[in-house]
C-alpha cells in the first residue's frame, strides 16, 4: 500500500465509488474508505431506477432532468447487465393532474434529454391494455413511457471493482475517526490505521456535514435528510410493465416488477430526524404505501402482505423548501480554497442516475489541484465489469450460459447474467455440474459464487450476500439463510 495516496475518498456509496473509479482511471492513487459495507446505506435502498425524474419537471428542475436522461443512455450502454429498459404506465386521474398537463409533461420528457433510443410516450386505453388488468374499472385512460431499472447495490460494487482493477485500494468496515490537515497533506485515521493523501473527497452522503465537521471545516450547504421508504409484496400483476401512480397529496408512487415473484412499491418523502444507523420505515409510511397502490388495484394489500421493507436517507441540498419532495435532487460540489492547504472536495446531494457525470465533474475540479489527474474523460465509454457486450444482447448471454453450463436452470442463468454479466464465467469456470461449484446453499447460490463475492467484491457477511450482492434473501428460507450465515461467520 502506498505511503501517501493522491486521493482519499470517504464514503462507499455510489458517489464515492464513482469518484474512485474515475480518478483511478485517470492515473491517481486512490484509497476508498467505507465505514460499513459498500452500498450499505442509501445507495442500496433506492427505488432502483435510472430515470430522468418525470415529477421533477413540476418543480422546474429542467437541467437535472436533462442531465439524468442523457445519463440514462450512458449507463445502459456501459452496464447492460444491471441496467435494463422498462415501460411505465401512468393512469390518468383528472382530479390530480389534467390529461393535457400529463401529455405536455411527457412530450417534454421525451425530448428534453436529446434524441434517445428508448421508445417515446403514448396514450393508451387501460380497458384494452395488458396493464389495465387488475386496476379498478373506472381507470380507463393513461399513458405509457420509457425509463430504466438498475440493480443499485451492484452498480456501486461494480464501480468499486473497476476502481480496484485500475489500482485503487478499497477498504470496507473501516470507519473514519479523525481527519486533519498536515500542511499540504491530509491525515485520516480509519479502522485504527493512519493514512495520508494529497486530497480528500467527502462523499459520505447523508453524513457529509458530519465528516466536514470532523475535518474541522464548516459544511458549505445545509443538508436535508429525507427518508425514502419502500415495501416489497407478492406480485400484484403478471406483466412486465411498471406503474407510476398519482396520489392525492400530489406525490407519486411506483409499483415495479421485482425479482420475478414480487412487486416493489415506493417511495415516501419524510424528514429523517433519527440516527443514520437506524433507518427503517415507520408505521405511517407503511400505511401510506399500501394506501397508494390500493387506490388503483382491485386486489388490496395490507401491512401483513409485506415481505420486506427498507428505507434510505437522501442527502438533499436544503434551500428551504417546505415539502421534502420539493427539495432539489441536484448536487453541489464544493472545493476548498488553495489558501486552506490540502484540497478537500465535498459532494452535497445528487441522485443515483447522475452519479457518473457528477464523479466526472468532481475529478475535473480536483485536476486543477492534482497534476496527476491529467487523463481525458473515459467513464462514459468504458463498460463496468462484466458489461462488455451490446446492450440489447443480454438474452444472448443468458443463452450462452445455458449452452456452456447446461446444469443451470433458465432462472439461474438469467440471474447470473443480470448480476455478473460476462464475469459470471470467472467463477463458473470449468464446472460441469452443481457439485463442481461446492456447497449448495439453495436458490442457486453456490459456494463458488460466495467465494467470488468474498474474494472479489468485499462481501463479509451473509447480509452482504443476501440483500446487496444478490437479492436471494427474498427467496431463501430461514434455514438456508442461517446456513449461509454460519458458513460466512456472520
Amino acid at each position: 500500500m502506498s505511503d501517501t495516496f493522491d486521493l482519499i475518498v470517504i464514503g462507499g456509496g455510489v458517489n464515492g465509488a464513482g469518484v474512485a473509479r474515475d480518478a483511478a482511471g485517470r492515473g491517481a492513487s486512490v484509497l476508498l474508505l467505507e465505514a460499513g459495507d459498500l452500498a450499505s446505506g442509501t445507495s442500496s435502498k433506492s427505488t432502483k431506477l435510472v430515470h430522468g425524474g418525470l415529477r421533477y419537471l413540476e418543480y422546474g428542475e429542467f437541467g437535472l432532468v436533462r442531465e439524468a436522461l442523457t445519463e440514462r443512455e450512458v449507463l445502459w450502454e456501459i452496464a447492460p447487465h444491471i441496467v435494463r429498459p422498462m415501460r411505465f404506465v401512468l393512469p390518468v386521474n383528472k382530479a390530480m393532474r389534467a390529461h393535457w398537463k400529463l401529455r405536455a409533461g411527457l412530450f417534454l420528457y421525451d425530448h428534453i434529454g436529446g434524441k434517445g433510443t428508448l421508445p417515446g410516450s403514448e396514450a393508451i386505453s387501460l380497458d384494452r391494455h395488458p396493464a389495465g388488468a387488475g386496476l379498478y374499472a373506472e381507470i380507463t385512460g393513461g399513458f405509457v413511457y420509457s425509463d430504466a431499472w438498475v440493480d443499485d447495490a451492484r452498480l456501486v460494487v461494480l464501480n468499486a471493482l473497476d476502481a480496484a482493477r485500475r489500482g485503487a485500494v478499497v477498504r470496507t468496515r473501516c470507519p473514519v475517526s479523525a481527519i486533519a490537515r498536515a500542511g499540504e497533506l491530509w491525515r485520516v485515521t480509519a479502522g485504527g490505521e493512519a493514512f495520508t493523501a494529497r486530497a480528500l473527497v467527502n462523499a459520505a452522503g447523508p453524513a457529509v456535514d458530519d465528516v466536514a465537521r470532523l475535518a474541522g471545516t464548516a459544511p458549505k450547504y445545509a443538508v436535508r435528510r429525507v427518508r425514502g421508504s419502500h415495501i416489497v409484496v407478492p406480485k400484484l400483476f403478471d406483466h412486465d410493465y411498471a406503474y407510476i401512480f398519482q396520489q392525492p397529496d400530489t406525490r407519486i408512487c411506483f409499483a415495479i416488477p421485482y425479482e420475478d415473484r414480487f412487486t416493489l412499491i415506493g417511495t415516501t418523502d419524510a424528514d429523517h430526524k433519527g440516527p443514520l444507523d437506524q433507518v427503517e420505515p415507520d408505521a405511517e409510511e407503511l400505511r401510506y404505501l399500501c394506501d397508494a397502490v390500493n387506490r388503483y388495484f382491485v386486489k388490496n394489500i395490507t401491512q401483513k402482505d409485506i415481505v420486506w421493507s427498507f428505507a434510505g436517507v437522501r442527502p438533499l441540498v436544503d434551500f428551504g423548501k417546505d415539502r421534502p419532495e420539493a427539495a432539489t435532487r441536484g448536487y453541489r460540489l464544493v472545493l476548498s480554497a488553495p489558501e486552506e492547504g490540502a484540497p478537500m472536495l465535498g459532494i452535497y446531494g445528487g441522485k443515483i442516475t447522475s452519479y457518473r457525470h457528477m464523479a466526472e465533474e468532481a475529478v475535473d475540479l480536483l485536476a486543477a489541484r492534482l497534476p496527476v489527474l491529467k487523463g481525458a474523460h473515459w467513464t462514459a465509454c468504458e463498460h463496468l465489469p462484466g458489461g462488455d457486450f451490446p446492450r440489447d444482447a443480454l438474452g444472448l448471454l443468458v443463452a450462452e450460459l445455458l449452452r456452456e453450463y447446461p446444469f443451470l436452470a433458465s432462472h439461474d442463468a438469467t440471474r447470473l447474467a443480470r448480476s455478473y454479466g460476462l464475469d459470471a464465467i470467472t467463477w463458473l469456470g470449468e464446472a460441469k455440474g452443481w457439485a463442481d461449484l461446492g456447497r449448495d446453499f439453495g436458490c442457486g447460490l453456490s459456494e463458488a459464487e460466495v467465494r467470488y463475492l468474498q474474494q472479489q467484491e468485499w462481501a463479509v457477511s451473509a447480509e452482504d450476500v443476501l440483500w446487496r450482492r444478490t437479492k436471494l434473501g427474498l427467496h431463501m428460507d430461514a434455514g438456508e439463510q442461517a446456513a449461509l450465515k454460519d458458513f460466512m461467520g456472520g
